[in-house]
């Protein structure tokens, strides 16, 4: 890591973005991505760091009615995942609910945005989605992961 903290920080986020290996948490332990089509990972790029413990939602859209699916918390590496069941991951219109404020409030200090909400189309149900959030007080990002 480099003393200066920009750079740090920076390697931080560089290196969650480039790991290839399984996701390892109490939500997600002893399934395959086969039986997780789902996942979502937060990074908190202020501090370099993922943003665990953060409250996430899934719902998806029924005859112009969000239906709420699942409800989730990041681990300590800010991942998320056992939405739902391969079985259940049909094709449809889903969102991607994140409580940033509550994050926020954990880390004692106050954002822009109260929540997130990402909202994505499921055309091939058999193939694995995932669902990242880089996220700062002032800022968000986020872009479709594999």
């Amino acid at each position: 890591m480099s003393s200066n903290p920009e750079a740090a920080r920076l390697q931080v986020i560089q290196s969650h973005l480039s790991q290839q290996s399984n996701i390892v948490s109490p939500t997600t332990v002893g399934t395959s991505m086969a039986g997780n089509p789902l996942t979502s990972h937060v990074l908190d790029t202020a501090t370099g760091r993922p943003a665990a413990n953060m409250k996430l939602s899934l719902h998806r859209l029924q005859n112009a009615v969000w239906e709420e699916i699942a409800i989730k918390a990041t681990n300590s590496d800010g991942r998320a995942g056992q939405f739902l069941s391969q079985e259940a991951f049909t094709p449809g219109t889903y969102k991607m609910f994140f409580d940033t404020g509550d994050y926020f409030r954990q880390q004692g200090t106050t954002g822009f945005y109260p929540y997130v909400e990402i909202v994505f189309v499921i055309e091939k149900p058999e193939e694995h989605y995932h669902i990242p959030l880089l996220l700062s007080p002032y800022g968000y990002s986020t872009y479709r992961g594999s």
